[in-house]
């Protein structure tokens, strides 16, 4: 089987871009970089790809080396981190060297930072010289205003290439990103439109996945791209294409519903959403109310059901029964049950989700019982195993799941698995 696809063709700028984290922190793991994630999802709306993403700790010729590395294969080099008002935040001090200025007072800076010390932290002191230094810029940069925050962002540009600085606190940096860099971004370069479309596919491995769908692949044009990312169970495609935007749109568009028949007997979901957000979706679309009794995962799902703008509008509450004894006497699940096949069965999990239909008086609900580990495992029943539920009151589906990597890891796995079958016992449920 062959497919005959259309190449995009495009006249646009394609910058190269680079994101540079500073900070010990971010290398000794006390703190995760969820900086350059986000920065590397908003510049791909507007088009700007990122190639590169480098972490440096607060040492002056690493940081000075990176700026080196970086600008000599990119255009635009973001930087977040080092721009407290401590001893150990170097950043300032060493762009202000790397670009040749001198540091100066800028004072709209330094009354917005009088303005939030005390008006807004009130703070009943005086501004402290630290303070006052964070007002303080290289004459050479343009000052990029914080409204959040004290540190402002920077602007250089050096042998035609943008440097720009911003705070590594993740508020600070995004409104920065959002009110400044973005929008000169997009005035200072014909950018590409880069479109995308995911899928996900439950139930089949990536290499059976990859098999099935190789004359898909070996047939798409040089300017459409698919990527496969894999988790537990599932596997997410993408297809990504750039170009102008109509264009583009309309043959992502074909590629997709080609891919979408190809994989249509493993396919989860059309849309490049979490299960949540999903679950979400089926519950507005039916007007109907969601609730967990949730084990071995306590209180996650709810968590991740809540996590969403609007949950309330679906989601009524959770009973958390993580001991036999709340199993018994909230969910009513009976102690002839739980001493015949124990908490992690089917039969337990079926017990669970009616138990919380009748307390909490909701449409539909999920449940969870499982061992996490490390320990707790028994050669019948070893480390990872879990049962899980969904259903209404006129019916209930079950599955087992095996997994077998850390607690934390399971936890989540059992989690979105839940979500999963919640989900299409919902969708099916007519």
């Amino acid at each position: 089987m062959h497919y005959k696809f259309a190449a995009l063709f495009f006249i646009m700028e394609n910058i190269r871009t680079s994101i540079v984290t500073i900070g010990d922190e971010l290398l000794i793991g006390q703190v995760i970089d969820t900086n350059s994630a986000w920065m590397a999802q908003e510049l791909n709306k507007i088009g700007v790809w990122v190639h590169r993403r480098v972490a440096v700790g607060d040492v002056w010729d690493e940081i000075w080396q990176a700026l080196d590395e970086e600008s000599a294969m990119s255009d635009v080099i973001l930087i977040t981190g080092g721009l407290g008002p401590t001893s150990d935040d170097i950043t300032k001090p060493l762009l202000c060297k790397y670009f040749a200025g001198a540091m100066v007072m800028h004072e709209e800076t330094l009354a917005h930072v009088s303005y939030l010390f005390e008006h807004v932290f009130k703070r009943p002191m005086p501004l402290l010289d630290v303070n006052r230094k964070q007002a303080e810029v290289p004459d050479v940069a343009t000052v990029l205003k914080n409204y959040v925050g004290t540190a402002p962002g920077m602007l250089f540009e050096k042998n035609g290439k943008i440097f720009i600085s911003m705070p590594g606190v993740p508020h600070e940096m995004k409104g920065i990103m959002e009110k400044h860099v973005l929008p000169l971004l997009k005035q200072r370069f014909a950018l590409p439109y880069i479109g995308h479309r995911t899928l996900l596919t439950v139930g089949i491995g990536e290499s059976f996945l990859a098999e099935r769908i190789k004359y898909f692949e070996n047939s798409l044009p040089q300017d459409i791209k698919l990527a496969y990312l894999p988790n537990y169970g599932m596997v997410r495609l993408r297809l990504t294409a750039q170009g102008e935007k109509e264009a583009t749109e309309k043959k992502l568009d074909e590629t997709f519903a080609i891919l979408k028949n190809e994989v249509k007997d493993v396919l989860a979901v059309d849309e490049d959403i979490s299960f949540e957000i999903l679950l979400g979706k089926l519950l507005k679309q039916k007007n109907k109310t969601v609730a967990t009794a949730e084990s071995c995962t306590g209180g996650y799902i709810a968590h991740l059901i809540t996590s969403i703008a609007g949950s309330s509008d679906y989601f009524k509450g959770s009973v958390v029964s993580y001991a036999n004894s709340i199993k018994e006497n909230v969910l009513h699940v009976s102690n002839e049950t739980l001493a015949s096949v124990g908490a992690v069965s089917e039969e337990t999990v079926k017990e669970m989700v009616k138990g919380v239909l009748n307390v909490i008086q909701t449409d539909y609900a999920v449940a969870v019982s499982g061992i996490m580990g490390p320990d707790g495992g028994s050669e019948e029943k070893p480390v990872g195993t879990v049962w899980m539920a969904a259903g209404n009151a006129q019916k209930t589906e079950t599955k087992k799941m095996h997994f077998r990597f850390s607690r934390k890891r399971n936890i989540e796995l059992t989690a979105i698995n839940a979500l999963y079958l919640l989900c299409m016992f919902i969708k099916n449920d007519s």
